[in-house]
């Protein structure tokens, strides 16, 4: 089994959908310990992700989808925001390259590198209390569940629900980074906005390969 264009397109439409669904809540999280845009910002990136997304040629690659939602979130999401996911993805199109179908290794090598791109841009580390508190643990579960021979499924789920630990785990934390970290132990018992986006957007790549790869009713009759 391994994951391709459809996967990632239906990925990137999932993660429009759910960062619509949870707009609200990210404004609320980022209202709580930054400026209250965060929700707002990547809801107009995503929707503007999928007005492009119509336009990919017939032969596009996973790495053609993702440098397109690099491109996108770089150019129309303000703040911090942008910058950091759109080089995450920008590295992670460029981790997969032009290969068709990505099976588990390519799927690490791919989170890794989001990983790698946003500690690049933020200089962020473990602790700091940003969206690499989600994306790290993600990166780690994935490279275990790969060591154990799990599937592609299986990896982007331990991924996901690893990312969803790391964002709640960022609550009790001192922010070191951006606006947050003016408040100081303000900013304790407040969830990362950032990590929390995160853990969607990875929950979101888990539960469209899940969905990709579910037999079809029927299909054996």
């Amino acid at each position: 089994m391994s994951l391709g264009i459809t996967w990632v397109k239906d990925w990137i439409t999932e993660s429009a959908r759910v960062v619509s669904e949870h707009r609200v809540e990210l404004i609320t999280l980022d209202r709580e310990i930054g400026d209250g845009d965060h929700g707002e910002n990547l809801d107009r990136g995503f929707s503007a992700v999928m007005v492009k997304l119509v336009d990919l040629p017939p032969d596009a690659v996973p790495g053609d989808a993702l440098k397109l939602v690099a491109t996108t979130l770089i150019s129309t999401v303000g703040g911090a925001s942008g910058p950091l996911l759109g080089t995450a993805y920008l590295k992670a199109a460029v981790a997969v390259g032009k290969e068709p179908e990505l099976d588990g290794a390519a799927l690490v090598a791919m989170l890794t590198a989001a990983r790698d791109g946003a500690v690049l841009r933020g200089k962020a580390e473990v602790g700091d209390k940003t969206m690499i508190d989600a994306w790290t643990p993600a990166v780690d579960a994935a490279a275990t569940a790969l060591a154990e021979g799990r599937n592609e499924v299986e990896i982007l789920q331990a991924a996901a629900d690893a990312a969803a630990a790391g964002a709640e785990s960022t609550e009790p934390l001192v922010a070191h980074k951006g606006r947050a970290s003016y408040l100081g132990e303000r900013a304790i018992g407040h969830r990362d906005p950032g990590a929390q986006s995160s853990a969607l957007l990875i929950r979101a790549a888990a539960e469209t390969a899940a969905a990709d790869s579910a037999p079809v009713s029927g299909a054996e009759d």
